[in-house]
Formats: structure tokens, C-alpha cells, sequence
């Protein structure tokens, strides 16, 4: 019989070993599936993972892996902070929505003023809004001990009624002859997150995704706040004898992955998206989720496991348009991947035992 043995401490093997060989596993059972849909799985794995980078096209899907991956990593970033507190925020996608939400309108009730200060304002809006709908799961959890995992995710669905609200009445565009969304901010000079080089894909939500790499790294190894998160993540017992305030750091975790989600969500609407639609959220703050996990909860594994989830975004679009795969195996291919990250992650904390099965 198979028996599972808690190891007396956690493998540093399987920790590193872990996201390599769900990936690899993601790939042989991605292609199994894709074998199923009657495509060579071979060639589709190719165009996934090869494409993007390699191909003759390459030139054009380089840069989009800088625009998918930015939001995915500053929402990861801010939501691992929480997750190493074991503070489960688990409604990034709704703080992500309210974030472009509020950042449209500030920078639409500026339309049409051409001034430099108009975007900087569009990005406090932005963060405020995430952070504003984070901090209601927060204050509930500190105030009334409600459960932050179900409240957060809630306030999504909440977050996307928001969303169509705002598409069609308070931030409809007045000139789109009854089409519902917003003016479109890319073509509103003051107001649109346009590429600093031109063609990199490098816009002000790439840089401040690196920036908020540089701060939890920073954060998280040379800052009391960083100590306190890790400590109470590892060993709660020992963080609550050693002064570390719950409240408070419910409110960091919270606010901080809130704000995050919600930048992201602002720098989204103002460059690739352009304006505020139905449709607008594609579920980044979801998938941010298994970045945060793919990059062991930390920021330069978050970096590189965004750079991998948005390599599958873009391959998986290019697999669609040249293979005629359809929308829903990508979306099972890229849930592979978490599927089989926390599989193999219990193999960090637990060894595989065969033993005879005991007679009675």
C-alpha cells in the first residue's frame, strides 16, 4: 500500500524541483488532451512554448509577453504577500476591475484637458480603487472574524455587475451612438498608458511591475513588516508571543494586494484594453493566483513565472488561430499547471512510503 510520511523538515529539493516538473507534467498531459481534440500534440506544445519566441513572428509576440505579463505579475506580487501571512485574498479579479474602473473616470472626468498630470491622478484612482475594495474583506475579517477567501471572492461578481454599470451609464461614452463602454483612452493623449520605447511593449505597468519585484524582495528580506509576514505565515504560535499585531497585518496584506490588483487594472484600461467595456476582465487576477504559486511566493520567481503564464497566454492565441484550438483547452492547459504544481508540492512536505498492507 502507498503511505504518505511527513518528512521532518521540508525537502529544499522538491522545493525547487517542484514548478520544473509541473511544467513538464503540464506538458505531457497538455498534450495528451490536445491528442484527444485530433491535433499533433507535438505541434501544438511547439507553438505554445516555441512560437512566441522562435518563430518567424517572433518580432511581434516578443513584446506582448511584457503587456500579459505585467498584470499578472503585480497582482502575484501582492496577493503572495498575503499568502505567505496566510491571508488568502482570493479576489484580485474584482480589485483588479474596481481599480480600472476608478481610473477611468478620473481620467475621463478630465476629458478632454491635455496635461501631464491628468495619467499620475488616473494611477492614484487606480490603486485606490483596488485598495478600496480590498479593505472591505479586511475590515470584516478584523472587525467581525468573517472568512477574507469568501468574502473577496464575492465582491468579484459584485466587482463585475460594476463593470457593466459602468459601461452603460456613468462612464458610457456620450459619442459611441449607444454602444455600451467608455471613450477610448488611447486616443486621448493625456489619459493613455502608451509604450515608453516604442515597440518594446515596455509601458508604465511593465516598469511598475519590476518595482514592486524590487519592493517585496527588499520587503521581504531586509524590513521588520517582511519578518513579521514570513514568521506568521511559518509559525503563527511564535509570531503571536512575539508582538506581531493580526490586525494590522491583515490590513497591510489586503490593502497592499488590493492597491496592486488595482494599478494593474488601471494600467490595463488606459493602454492594451484602451477603455472600460462589459467584457473588460479576462481573468488575470485569477491567474495571478497560480503565478503567485508557480513562483513559490517569491518576487523574482513570481517575475519568471509570469513570463512563462504569459508565454502560454500568447501561444495559446496563436495555437487558437493557426491549429483551430478551441478557447477551453487553453484555459484546461493553463489549469493543468496549478493542478499539478500543488500536486507535486506536497512531495515538499511529504514522502511516498510502499508498504505491505497489515493483515487483520
Amino acid at each position: 500500500m502507498i503511505k504518505l510520511e511527513k518528512r521532518p523538515q521540508p525537502s529544499d529539493l522538491w522545493s525547487v524541483a517542484t514548478p520544473i516538473v509541473a511544467v513538464l507534467a503540464t506538458m505531457i498531459f497538455g498534450g495528451i488532451l490536445f491528442a484527444f481534440l485530433g491535433e499533433n500534440p507535438f505541434e501544438a506544445i511547439r507553438t505554445i512554448f516555441w512560437d512566441p519566441l522562435f518563430s518567424e513572428f517572433a518580432f511581434y509576440y516578443r513584446p506582448q509577453l511584457l503587456v500579459k505579463g505585467a498584470p499578472l505579475v503585480l497582482i502575484a506580487i501582492g496577493l503572495s504577500l498575503g499568502f505567505r501571512a496566510g491571508i488568502w485574498n482570493i479576489g484580485a479579479e474584482g480589485q483588479y476591475i474596481m481599480g480600472a474602473i476608478f481610473g477611468a473616470a478620473v481620467g475621463l472626468a478630465f476629458y478632454p484637458l491635455d496635461s501631464m498630470i491628468v495619467f499620475p491622478l488616473m494611477i492614484l484612482g487606480g490603486a485606490l480603487g483596488g485598495w478600496i475594495w480590498a479593505m472591505i474583506p479586511a475590515i470584516l475579517k478584523v472587525k467581525f472574524g468573517t472568512n477574507e477567501i469568501l468574502v473577496s471572492l464575492m465582491l468579484v461578481y459584485v466587482a463585475e455587475q460594476f463593470l457593466a454599470a459602468a459601461s452603460l451609464s456613468f462612464l458610457k461614452n456620450p459619442e459611441g451612438f449607444g454602444f455600451p463602454g467608455s471613450r477610448n483612452l488611447q486616443q486621448y493623449p493625456a489619459a493613455h498608458n502608451a509604450e515608453i520605447f516604442a515597440g518594446s511593449g515596455m509601458h508604465w505597468g511593465v516598469a511598475f511591475a519590476f518595482i514592486a519585484v524590487i519592493f517585496a524582495y527588499v520587503l521581504l528580506n531586509r524590513h521588520m513588516l517582511g519578518f513579521q509576514i514570513r514568521l506568521t505565515g511559518e509559525a503563527p504560535r511564535a509570531a503571536r508571543f512575539s508582538g506581531v499585531k493580526p490586525a494590522r497585518l491583515i490590513l497591510f496584506c489586503l490593502g497592499t494586494s488590493g492597491a496592486l490588483a488595482g494599478l494593474a487594472g488601471l494600467f490595463e484600461v488606459a493602454g492594451p484594453a484602451g477603455q472600460i467595456t462589459i467584457d473588460f476582465n479576462v481573468g488575470y487576477g485569477f491567474t495571478a493566483i497560480i503565478v503567485a504559486f508557480l513562483g513559490r511566493l517569491h518576487p523574482v520567481g513570481i517575475l519568471l513565472a509570469g513570463g512563462l503564464m504569459a508565454l502560454t497566454y500568447i501561444g495559446g492565441e496563436i495555437a487558437q488561430s493557426n491549429l483551430g484550438l478551441p478557447a477551453a483547452a487553453i484555459q484546461v492547459f493553463q489549469g493543468m499547471l496549478l493542478f499539478f504544481l500543488l500536486a507535486f508540492d506536497l512531495l515538499t512536505n511529504y514522502r511516498i512510503r510502499f508498504a505491505k498492507r497489515e493483515v487483520a
